[in-house]
C-alpha cells in the first residue's frame, strides 16, 4: 500500500486490523458506535445488548453471597494513533476495546471481574466469580434503577467517529511544514497525534444508573535543531476533550511556534551552580510538582492505609494562609474533566486546602464509606479491565495575592523553574525529583540566562509549606498528561499561578 493509499483508507479501515474477540464474527459491530450528541439510556442498552432485567439478573447474581453493594461497568472505547516525521506518516494504528467490569464491595474488600464477552451468561459467570470475596448470611437486593442525568462538559462539533485518516493527516503535515519553517536550525520535526472515543453505560445496585460519551484528543510537535554541531531538542503539545474542531490554524501555529521556541532557547541555556536556594514555579506547566508530590498525598486510598504524610493533617494547616488547591472535574473540554466519575458519581469543585488548611481528600466509594463522608466524584479507572481507585482529575493552585513581576523581584539569586520532563515521585512521603527542561536563572530581581541540566530535590509536603508568595496569574494545562497511579493510566491536568518557594535543592554537576 503507498502512502497516498494509506490516507485515503480511512479510520475505519485502519481498525479493522485490530479487533477485540466479540467482533470477530462481525467486526463492523466494532465501529458501529452510537452518534455522539443526542444519546438516550435506550441508545446504550442497545448498543450494549443489554437491558435492564438483564442488569438487575447480573446484579442479583454478583450479591448473592451477601455483599454490601454491586456496580457494572460497560465501556466500549476505539482510539487511533498517527505519527508523522519529516512529511511521512511512519506510524499508524487503531484498537477498539469492549467489554463490561463487575465490582462486588463487602465492607473494605472488593471483589473484581471482567469479561470481554457482553451476554448475560457471560456477564453472570463473571458476577459470581466477583462475588466470592462476600461471605454474609444476607444480602442488600439491588434497588430500582433510576437514570442520573449529568452535565456536559465537552459537546463536540466534529466528533472522531465521523473524521477519516484523511482530514487528519493534512492537519498534521501544516504541523509539520510550519515547525520546519520557523527557523533554519530546525532540522527534524516529528508530530505524534492521537483521538480518541469512550462510551460508558453504569449501573449500581444502590439504583443508578448513568451513561456518557467522552471524546479525547491530543497532538504533540518535537522539534530538533542544530547549530554549529550541537543538537537540541523540545516539545509543545496541545489536547483535551475536543473533536476535530480543535486542530484551528491559531491552534496549529501556536502549536508549532512554541515547540521551536522552546527549541531554539536551549542554545543559549548554561549549567548554573546548584545547592539550596529560593526557586520561583512559573504558572502552568510547572503544576506537575503540585499533581505528584502533593496531590497524590491527598487521595484518600493513601491516607485509609496511613501511607500519606497528610493521614493525620486534616483540618490542620499545612501551607500559608493565601494558599489553596482544589480539583475540579468540571472544566470545560479540559483533559481531566468528567461528566460523571467511574463510580457513577457527579465531579465537583472539591477543595482540599483551603486557606492554608487541609480539608478532606480525594474519594472513591470505599473510602467515603470509610471516613463517612459523600463521594467527591474522583472514582475513576483506565478501562472496565480495572476497579475503580481515587484519582485526581484538574488539580490546581488558586491565585494568590502577588503579582509575577513582585514576586521576581524579591530574588536576589535562585531559579525559574518554566517547565519539567522525567521525575520522580515516592508518593506516601511526597519525596520528589524532577528534571528541569527549561527555566532561567533569576539574579537581582530578574529573570536571565536559559539553564538547563538541573534537578529539583526535595519533600512535596515540606515544598507546600515553603510556598511564600503566590501570584495572581493562575494557568491550568488544558493539554495535561496521563497519571499512572496503581498502573492505571488516566488523563489528567495540572496548574498553578506563579509560585515562590523559599528553598528547594537544585542538583547540578556545574
Amino acid at each position: 500500500m503507498t502512502r497516498r493509499e494509506f490516507v485515503k483508507t480511512g479510520a475505519k479501515g485502519v481498525a479493522l486490523v485490530s479487533l477485540p474477540f466479540i467482533f470477530k464474527v462481525d467486526p463492523l459491530a466494532a465501529l458501529t458506535t452510537p452518534p455522539a450528541g443526542s444519546l438516550n439510556l435506550n441508545d446504550y442498552y442497545t448498543h450494549f445488548g443489554v437491558d435492564e432485567a438483564i442488569i438487575k439478573q447480573v446484579m442479583a447474581a454478583a450479591l448473592e453471597k451477601g455483599g454490601d453493594y454491586c456496580d457494572i461497568f460497560f465501556e466500549h472505547s476505539i482510539s487511533n494513533s498517527i505519527g508523522l516525521e519529516d512529511n511521512l506518516v511512519n506510524r499508524a494504528y487503531s484498537t477498539v476495546d469492549f467489554g463490561v467490569g463487575i465490582r462486588v464491595v463487602e465492607g473494605d474488600q472488593t471483589g473484581y471481574s471482567f469479561t470481554e464477552e457482553i451476554t448475560p451468561e457471560a456477564m453472570k459467570l463473571a458476577a459470581k466469580t466477583a462475588a466470592n470475596i462476600a461471605n454474609q448470611a444476607k444480602n442488600a437486593p439491588p434497588k430500582e434503577l433510576v437514570l442520573h442525568d449529568s452535565k456536559d462538559l465537552y459537546p463536540v462539533e466534529q466528533s472522531w467517529e465521523d473524521v477519516g485518516f484523511d482530514e487528519i493527516i493534512p492537519k498534521l503535515q501544516q504541523i509539520n511544514d510550519k515547525v520546519l519553517s520557523l527557523d533554519p536550525r530546525v532540522v527534524n520535526s516529528q508530530i505524534w497525534f492521537t483521538s480518541g472515543t469512550q462510551y460508558v453505560l453504569l449501573a449500581t445496585s444502590d439504583g443508578r444508573i448513568v451513561c456518557d460519551y467522552r471524546p479525547m484528543s491530543r497532538t504533540f510537535a518535537q522539534c530538533i535543531a542544530e547549530q554549529e554541531g550541537r543538537r537540541e531538542e523540545n516539545y509543545h503539545m496541545i489536547g483535551g476533550r475536543f473533536g476535530l474542531e480543535l486542530y484551528t490554524p491559531e491552534n496549529i501555529d501556536t502549536l508549532a511556534k512554541e515547540a521551536v521556541r522552546r527549541t531554539i532557547d536551549l542554545f543559549q541555556a548554561v549549567p548554573m551552580a546548584g545547592g539550596e536556594m529560593e526557586v520561583v514555579l512559573a504558572p502552568g506547566k510547572a503544576g506537575i510538582l503540585l499533581h505528584e508530590a502533593i496531590g497524590h498525598g491527598m487521595e484518600a486510598d493513601y491516607n485509609r492505609k496511613g501511607e500519606s504524610i497528610f493521614a493525620d493533617k486534616i483540618g490542620k494547616p499545612v501551607a500559608q494562609p493565601f494558599v489553596s488547591i482544589v480539583d475540579d472535574g468540571t472544566i470545560p473540554s479540559y483533559r481531566g474533566s468528567i461528566n460523571i466519575d467511574d463510580e457513577g458519581n457527579d465531579t465537583h469543585k472539591t477543595y482540599l486546602v483551603r486557606d492554608g488548611i487541609l480539608e478532606t481528600y480525594l474519594h472513591d466509594y470505599i473510602s467515603a464509606k470509610h471516613y463517612g463522608v459523600k463521594p467527591t466524584g474522583n472514582g475513576r479507572r483506565q478501562s472496565f479491565r480495572y476497579m475503580p481507585i481515587p484519582r485526581m482529575t484538574n488539580t490546581y493552585m488558586l491565585n494568590g495575592p502577588h503579582t509575577k513581576e513582585e514576586i521576581i523581584a524579591s530574588v536576589k539569586k535562585g531559579l525559574y523553574a518554566e517547565s519539567f520532563t522525567n521525575g520522580e515521585v515516592n508518593i506516601g512521603p511526597g519525596d520528589f525529583t524532577f528534571y528541569l527542561k527549561s527555566g532561567y536563572m533569576i539574579e537581582d530581581g530578574k529573570l536571565t540566562t536559559p539553564v538547563k541540566d538541573v534537578n529539583l530535590i526535595g519533600n512535596g509536603p515540606d515544598v507546600l509549606t515553603k510556598m511564600v508568595m503566590v501570584a495572581n496569574d493562575l494557568e491550568v494545562e488544558q493539554s495535561g498528561g496521563t497519571c499512572g497511579k496503581g498502573g492505571q493510566w488516566a488523563p489528567v491536568t495540572d496548574g498553578l499561578p506563579t509560585t515562590k518557594v523559599s528553598s528547594i535543592t537544585v542538583g547540578s554537576n556545574a
